[in-house]
């Protein structure tokens, strides 16, 4: 495996019309908006390397920032484009490996909904701890 490189000026020129604008905060408190170059690079080094969010290396926007881009990049369908203008049909593979460990909420099984409907403890303090009302200390 070849070791990750930032993308060169001529792979940010193809890609950089495809990524949407993000319109600076109308307020002036916060912080400024990151670069989308780099945060692109953090999230291709993610892709790349395997590694978690959290091991992002420091030349990189925070991971959350990244990860925030590339929550929204992959659920408008923009990091599929950007992957395979990058990589043709290798961006494709690498995008499916990446979505594939993405977490996606647990569903209870249904085996297990079946448990707990046959055992009517399980069941009622379930639906009590459903339906208790949260109390505030006063």
């Amino acid at each position: 495996m070849k070791p990750y490189r930032d993308m060169s000026d001529e792979e940010w020129q193809m890609v950089a019309p495809l990524l949407p604008e993000l319109r600076p905060r109308s307020e002036l408190r916060g912080r400024p908006l990151a670069n989308t170059r780099a945060v692109l690079n953090g999230v291709l080094w993610v892709m790349y390397s395997g590694a978690s969010w959290s091991t992002l290396p420091r030349k990189y926007p925070s991971y959350q920032t990244c990860h925030r881009r590339f929550k929204a990049w992959h659920e408008s369908g923009v990091l599929l484009r950007v992957m395979t203008q990058l990589f043709g049909p290798a961006g494709e593979s690498l995008y499916a490996l990446m979505t594939s460990r993405m977490r996606v909420p647990a569903e209870m099984p249904v085996a297990a909904v079946d448990v707990i409907a046959g055992v009517p403890e399980i069941a009622a303090a379930r639906v009590q701890h459903v339906a208790a009302p949260v109390r505030h200390a006063a």
